[in-house]
């Protein structure tokens, strides 16, 4: 007896086989350099809102860099990504203004830390109304957005744990005429 030919049916179903297990082995090892990317180095993030402007914008694309939280604390000035309070799954942007074991108040327009006068370059207006000293805790930040005036920060919701920090914005890749490096 001779074998007997492959019919059309086995044919397709093997082919089709074959194609599933080569579009497995392309996609997913992609799809794990994603996810260890996303989780521990970078990841893209939308501005929302005008809590950053005149340096940030509504609908602006961002890269926001994960590895060097850690390695060292934050430092005043970085524009960073922060889990919001409360819960809610959208993050928000904000400048880290306070470091742990200093002084923040606010008063006469301006900010102070341990007394003196917070140079704000990035800032085009006064930043209204008063807050009492407070002290930032160990292991949290106080930040503010650079649109005081129409900004949800830490004079809402309080200093914000290490923890809460995803990320440092780091890339602006949108809009194009506008790609580069988030200056701080």
């Amino acid at each position: 007896m001779s074998q007997a030919e492959p019919t059309p049916d086995n044919k397709s179903s093997g082919g089709l086989m074959v194609w599933v297990r080569e579009l497995v082995e392309a996609i997913l090892p992609a799809l794990v350099i994603v996810l260890v990317v996303n989780l521990f180095l970078a990841q893209a993030t939308r501005v929302e809102g005008q809590s950053m402007e005149p340096n940030l914008h509504n609908n602006e694309r961002l890269i926001i860099e994960k590895l060097t939280k850690r390695f060292h604390s934050p430092v005043r000035g970085d524009i960073v990504v922060i889990k919001r309070p409360q819960g809610r799954s959208d993050p928000l942007i904000k400048r880290i203004i306070a470091l742990p074991g200093e002084t923040v108040e606010i008063h006469d327009g301006h900010v102070y830390i341990n007394g003196e006068l917070l140079d704000e370059p990035y800032i085009t207006q006064p930043t209204l109304g008063a807050m009492t000293a407070r002290i930032v805790p160990e292991e949290h930040v106080f930040v503010l957005g650079d649109n005081r005036n129409a900004s949800n920060d830490s004079r809402a919701f309080g200093m914000v744990p290490f923890d809460d920090i995803i990320g440092r914005a780091w890339f602006k890749y949108w809009p194009v005429d506008e790609i580069g490096l988030v200056t701080h």
